[in-house]
């Protein structure tokens, strides 16, 4: 797995590229704006980059900005990107165009290597990931009476909260210790509910699932 890491901080980025090469993963660059970002991408044309949110010079969305034009110019390139805060605009607007290898977690999480590293695995491997915490505080802003998240049981949005996470149904039947045919059983009721067509592939869910987070009850 060859990657290339964007972090304008130096110690983050350093800590990241020493995490990584401890699990003998191959970092081939390591940048600190978006320009020297874009160019390691055609430089070593990697399988996944790992992209802060916020980047020179604005410290805005640079990061999503530049991850976007990354997958234009390179396409199946994996994109997993950081944030230290949960900012909704900016999980929605990395999705809005497909979920295939893609990742959105919360900077706190690489602290937890274990699942930072099966959340990269995941989505070099073509798989999405959002960070749990991100889907449980975007469904907690959602809930407002007149959305068609409000019809759903609380069983419901756990599944719901699961497969934003990119679990599927075998990964959420183990966490919440039920069969499959109740997880495909809630499944088809959520997406019943969210009046969505029922498709068991996971980028498909994830983007469905953001869509409804975001408001969007077409």
């Amino acid at each position: 797995m060859r990657i290339v890491i964007a972090e304008d901080d130096p110690l983050l980025r350093e800590g990241l590229a020493l995490l990584l090469r401890a699990e003998e993963l191959d970092v081939v660059a390591t940048a600190g704006t978006p320009g020297e970002f874009l160019a390691a991408i055609d430089e070593h044309a990697p399988d996944v980059a790992i992209v802060d949110v916020r980047m020179p010079p604005t410290h805005t969305d640079e990061g999503i900005v530049a991850a976007v034009e990354a997958r234009r110019r390179q396409p199946g390139l994996a994109v997993l990107v950081l944030s230290a805060y949960v900012e909704q605009a900016f999980a929605t607007e990395l999705f809005s165009v497909g979920a295939v290898g893609l990742g959105y977690l919360l900077k706190e999480r690489v602290g937890r290597v274990e699942e930072f590293l099966a959340a990269l695995r995941r989505v070099a491997d073509g798989g999405s990931v959002i960070d749990p915490e991100v889907v449980a505080q975007l469904l907690a802003r959602n809930r407002r009476p007149d959305t068609a998240l409000s019809e759903l049981s609380p069983r419901e949005r756990e599944v719901l909260g699961l497969m934003a996470e990119g679990l599927g149904n075998t990964a959420i039947a183990e966490r919440l210790f039920v069969t499959d045919g109740a997880v495909h059983k809630h499944i088809r009721s959520i997406f019943a509910k969210l009046r969505l067509p029922p498709d068991d592939r996971a980028d498909r869910r994830v983007t469905a699932v953001l869509r409804y987070l975001d408001g969007d009850q077409r």
